[in-house]
């Protein structure tokens, strides 16, 4: 049926987000982070925050809607939505859970969300320390695979090796990303600038391919988006990315135990990419801003492949530090810093990034920006990305 779509129903018009610290050095709570970053997406909309009747989350956020509704002062709660999942593979997917939920009538303001402070909880992404493991766990961890960045590791090895892409193509992601928050003043990275000799003499973090600057950081922070119908949003302060696709979702048994999934060197975007394409009647070659979540440089290139963006036969020639880099490169890549240098709020800035991009107002501005691809979390289950476009894209 071609009324079952998102394709221009919604859009995001406000976008917030907190000063971004590293792991543990946040004054605030978590929960105190959050309402920052709504308040202020609010404000970026002209709305108050008590118009708001719906949160979308994932990455089991612990600042739940109830008690944000409370906060707020909203007048009624009518959608409260979780994105199953660890990590950011469901960042996107939040935003698509909003959307859907305006785009169907089931409210009318949602806010997409994300927050972290790893001094009140614990660190998000290391080992595990805990005595007794059960599940998968019990299969890896004995062998010493205890970390996300190993798990990942063995995955981006057997790409690597299979499609003959080398370590260089992962040092010009990083490269690039570095490169852009330079010129970000919330970026955590700013002043920290990365060339090739220094990455190349940074320690390993899991040999052969993740060096230190081939890992995201962690930190705490919030950052929030606020969706809307596309025909309010028009009339908003600030020009409206409309949201034209969102795929989400995983491959044939891709939570196989135990890495014995069949579609293993994969970031599991085979299917759910294609589908968005698909509902956002546009191709890769219509995606001017390009925003791919780094957990690890070698999940963005295994995404960039899955998404169209860079075939594995070209990506030696094509992943250079000049073709990504704005506002001149071929496709500029993760223009604020990325979770690699801007800050790990698990993908949701590469949202608000790819909406300044659209408005015409990020610091590293990108020449083509009537259409955006945002990436989340790849080789996590489920996974999910998302198209946002200006009026023209519709």
């Amino acid at each position: 049926m071609t009324d079952r779509t998102l394709r221009g129903k919604t859009a995001i018009a406000g976008i917030g987000e907190t000063i971004y610290y590293k792991h543990g050095q946040s004054p605030d709570s978590e929960f105190k982070l959050a309402l920052t970053a709504i308040v202020k997406a609010c404000e970026d909309a002209g709305i108050s925050p008590h118009d708001i009747d719906g949160f979308a989350s994932y990455g089991n956020d612990r600042s739940e809607a109830g008690r944000l509704a409370s906060a707020l002062g909203i007048k009624e709660l009518r959608f409260s939505n979780m994105f199953w999942g660890g990590g950011g593979g469901g960042v996107c997917g939040a935003v698509g859970n909003a959307s859907a939920a305006v785009a169907t009538g089931m409210a009318d303001c949602v806010v997409a969300f994300r927050s972290l402070a790893q001094g009140q909880y614990a660190r998000y992404g290391r080992g595990t320390g805990a005595p007794l493991v059960a599940g998968d766990d019990s299969f890896v961890i004995p062998y010493g695979v205890m970390s996300p960045a190993q798990r990942f590791a063995m995955k981006v090895t057997r790409f690597m090796h299979e499609t003959g892409i080398k370590q260089e193509a992962l040092r010009a992601i990083s490269l690039a990303c570095y490169h852009h928050a330079q010129n970000n003043p919330n970026a955590v990275m700013r002043g920290r600038e990365l060339d090739e000799a220094k990455y190349d003499d940074s320690r390993w973090i899991v040999e052969p391919f993740f060096h230190l600057y081939d890992c995201c950081q962690e930190n705490d922070g919030a950052a929030a988006v606020i969706v809307m119908p596309a025909d309010r949003a028009k009339d908003m302060k600030n020009k409206p990315a409309y949201v034209m696709a969102c795929g989400q979702g995983s491959g044939h048994r891709s939570a196989a135990p135990v890495h014995n999934m069949p579609g293993y060197p994969s970031s599991n975007f085979g299917n759910s990419a294609e589908r968005m394409y698909g509902m956002a009647k546009m191709a890769p070659s219509d995606m001017g801003i390009v925003q791919i979540y780094e957990n690890f440089t070698g999940g963005v290139l295994m995404s960039l492949v899955e998404h169209g963006l860079v075939k594995a036969k070209d990506a030696n020639d094509f992943l250079v530090k000049d073709n990504l880099i704005a506002p001149n490169g071929v496709m500029p890549l993760n223009t604020s810093g990325g979770n690699l240098a801007e800050c790990y709020m698990h993908g949701l800035e590469l949202v608000i990034e790819a909406v300044r991009q659209i408005r015409g107002t990020a610091i590293n501005q990108v020449k083509k920006n009537d259409a955006a691809i945002i990436v989340g979390g790849p080789m996590v289950t489920p996974v999910s990305s998302i198209i946002l476009g200006s009026g023209a894209a519709l």
